[in-house]
């Protein structure tokens, strides 16, 4: 008899590096509504959300440009053509998008809105694998995600607004994974460094919106970076599991029977 065999031994620093991530992606979005929450008071005008859509676009191409370790010249044309018409697409149904919810009080979008964006943490895949394979709840949390970006765009005043809130929250939720991804294949402190550098500058704008939103995420950064690491290397002395000579039951039936 052969106990915990097959048990892996975690190291706590390891899993608080890795729970990184997680926050990384926490602060994306707190970034994301942000930016949703200026808009809507209109602290960003047209021009600067524009600005900012060029910015990200911009920087995700060159990240990806300098991390990649292959890359061909007929790559960047499907790139750049697939990107020029997702662009197109959306600024042709930015007035689509700007009634879709006339009827619908602005109480009800706001809750909406926030019930969407929590289920999208919640049913986010944090780990890599989501780059190579989507399951279903991954596809649900993106789904959550984009129907929450159109939901706001819907109380945004100009055409112009709309394509430029929509453009940034997509660019977010549907090529920041990517982009983190090259990062941290590439070097892995400079993807500590730049999560941190992001943790930094998301509590700096977050106080300045509302102190107790910063003592809140604060609080669950602490939480998933610290105590939840803790709590996985505390639970993992009770890990118990048995292994032995004799063979695993086996159910032999026919089913035409």
């Amino acid at each position: 008899m052969i106990m915990n065999a097959n048990v892996v031994k975690r190291d706590l620093v390891k899993v608080i590096l890795d729970s990184v991530s997680i926050s990384q992606y926490l602060c994306i979005v707190s970034l994301v509504v942000l930016v949703w929450t200026y808009t809507l008071r209109s602290i960003f005008t047209e021009t600067s959300l524009l600005l900012l859509d060029i910015i990200l676009l911009c920087s995700g191409f060159l990240i990806v440009l300098l991390t990649a370790k292959r890359l061909s010249f007929d790559l960047l044309v499907s790139y750049f053509l697939k990107t020029s018409f997702f662009i197109t697409g959306l600024y042709v149904l930015s007035p689509v998008y700007q009634t879709l919810t006339r009827s619908i009080s602005s109480d009800s979008i706001w809750a909406l809105t926030t019930s969407l964006v929590v289920l999208h943490l919640f049913l986010h895949n944090y780990s890599d694998s989501t780059l190579e394979f989507t399951n279903f709840t991954s596809n649900i949390s993106l789904n959550a995600s984009i129907v929450s970006s159109l939901l706001i765009a819907s109380r945004l005043p100009s055409r112009l607004h709309v394509f430029a809130i929509v453009l940034f929250s997509l660019q977010v939720f549907l090529f920041g994974p990517f982009v983190g991804y090259c990062v941290k294949k590439y070097s892995f402190r400079l993807h500590l460094c730049f999560s941190f550098g992001l943790m930094v500058l998301t509590l700096f704008l977050v106080y300045g919106l509302h102190r107790l939103l910063f003592v809140l995420l604060l609080g669950i950064l602490v939480f998933v970076n610290l105590v939840c690491p803790y709590w996985l290397i505390r639970i993992q002395e009770y890990k118990f599991e048995i292994n032995g000579p004799w063979d695993e039951a086996k159910l032999c039936f026919n089913i035409s029977e």
